[in-house]
């Protein structure tokens, strides 16, 4: 089959999207607050000091959870992406 005419054979870029920066950015402003205050309380008890290490591994902690939590699930999956926005901001 030939080539159409205006069609490059070949794609010169390609966009790498982050899912949870894209998850949080799709929440409303109240929402991402909500979270985030949800989420500055569990690293202070569970990561005091802040560390990027340490806020990443409580997201992968939260990440891998159970999978039918039921109705909590997209909560704990957006409170995850907030605790790694947390570590990327440390």
């Amino acid at each position: 089959m030939g080539r159409v005419e205006g069609q490059n054979p070949r794609r010169t870029g390609a966009e790498v999207v982050d899912f949870d920066e894209a998850m949080l950015d799709a929440c409303a402003p109240r929402e991402r607050a909500e979270l985030a205050a949800e989420a500055e309380l569990l690293a202070s008890v569970f990561a005091p000091r802040r560390r990027p290490g340490d806020l990443t591994r409580m997201a992968a902690q939260l990440a891998a959870g159970e999978r039918h939590a039921g109705p909590a699930r997209p909560h704990v999956r957006r409170l995850a992406a907030t605790l790694k926005r947390l570590a990327r901001a440390a």
